[in-house]
């Protein structure tokens, strides 16, 4: 058994060539082989957001606080809350973050295939964010 703490493992700054605005990731665990999951508690000031991306095994993401936008390739964004669980297919194009007012903050799981857990895209213009 092993208990992490809350304070052991310092929060980070998601790299900005993949989310719009200001975004701190708190990792939560980390897949030890043979496992492949791993988990982060990720908050989103309002208008932050990911880039568009995709999970090889899709991702699940629990709303913990605020108010936010998800959206799938070909979709309409969808506003999501606390208590919401938003389920991703594997390889299903999409982005999610914060209301344009409000502060997002979610659990983000998802698992490694191959050692790859995201493949990220193109940005989500302001004009799509708008919609």
């Amino acid at each position: 058994m092993e208990i992490k703490r809350i304070g052991m493992q310092p929060s980070q700054r998601p790299p900005t060539e993949y989310f719009t605005g200001t975004v701190r990731l708190d990792p939560l665990f980390q897949a030890v082989d043979p496992a492949r999951v791993s988990g982060a508690s990720v908050t989103f000031e309002p208008g932050a957001r990911t880039a568009w991306h995709t999970h090889p095994l899709g991702q699940t993401l629990i709303v913990t606080a605020g108010f936010g936008r998800v959206q799938r390739e070909g979709g309409p964004i969808e506003e999501i809350r606390p208590g919401d669980v938003v389920l991703f297919s594997p390889g299903e194009k999409h982005w999610h973050g914060a209301g344009p007012k409000t502060a997002l903050t979610h659990i983000a799981i998802q698992e490694a295939l191959g050692g790859k857990n995201v493949e990220w895209l193109e940005k989500v213009s302001e004009e799509e964010y708008a919609r």
